[in-house]
């Protein structure tokens, strides 16, 4: 795996209300904030992603609160709560406006930013996002499962999630372990169970959505079964001005499957 080491930035903390958030700034120049998917932790982005990120934009990846390096509280987990962290830690930077990339449940953490802080938004981008609620399109209960399951090694968890980020096709020819890399956080059965709920029990934002100002990008693979295409073109729907770009033969990993297609998209959109 190519790329920069995450591992070799600073690791920063900046407090959101009770709890510290664990953070890492790569490169330089406009602010560029990432929001991650279910019960990921910033290790998790994908090296050459962040290395063509951050050439162009000041990078900042976190640990969302009960992941990784950053702490917890007995506060209930939700997604508008996630997005007050996004929020607070921008704060923490003196950082009044930013390009915001949130991935699968990070992409409903950055609709709910958008929604509700617009101010500190200037483009949003929604890799596999969707709007919940009763409008979005399910992902099949056996595939949820199969995410939800923390038990066991860090290799089983890890063997469970490329059957489902990856398609069966990609994964006959490709050994995903070449394509993603070392992840040395954790997160716990427990906050993982908690991130679950919040994500389910979101009641999501379909009729928020005519009021989002932000030029908005959708990526999206058009093989995902954790969050069907089809809930990117309904946002496209709803999102005044929004443009779904489809990945030919991509999963829900296709940062992992082909990051230089999806940095080009994401850098060209941003800096048009």
């Amino acid at each position: 795996m190519t790329g920069p080491d995450i591992r070799s930035p600073p690791l920063n903390f900046a407090t959101s209300g009770e709890i510290s958030l664990a953070f890492r700034v790569l490169g330089t120049g406009l602010p560029l904030i990432l929001l991650n998917g279910f019960a990921s932790t910033m290790d998790m982005w994908n090296p050459p992603l962040l290395s063509a990120l951050s050439g162009h934009f000041r990078v900042i990846i976190f640990d969302n609160r009960g992941t990784g390096y950053s702490s917890s509280s007995d506060t209930p987990f939700s997604l508008p709560l996630f997005a007050e962290d996004a929020a607070a830690l921008l704060g923490s930077l003196d950082i009044s406006r930013a390009h915001v990339l949130g991935h699968s449940m990070g992409a409903c953490v950055a609709l709910e930013l958008a929604l509700t802080r617009p101010e500190l938004v200037e483009k949003l981008v929604l890799v596999s996002g969707q709007c919940g609620g009763k409008e979005a399109t399910p992902m099949q209960p056996g595939v949820w499962a199969t995410l939800s399951d923390k038990s066991g090694s860090a290799t089983d968890v890890a063997d469970r999630m490329f059957s489902v980020l990856f398609t069966p096709g990609w994964l006959a020819t490709h050994n995903p372990w070449q394509f993603c890399p070392e992840v040395y956080e954790t997160t716990s059965e427990e906050s993982a169970a908690r991130q679950a709920a919040a994500f389910s029990s979101w009641a999501g934002c379909y009729d928020r959505l005519s009021g989002i100002r932000a030029p908005t990008l959708l990526l999206t693979g058009t093989d995902d079964v954790i969050i069907p295409l089809e809930n990117s073109y309904t946002l496209e729907r709803c999102i005044p001005g929004a443009k779904v770009v489809p990945v030919g033969g991509a999963g829900h990993g296709l940062m992992y499957q082909c990051p230089e297609e999806v940095a080009g998209t994401v850098i060209s959109f941003l800096e048009r």
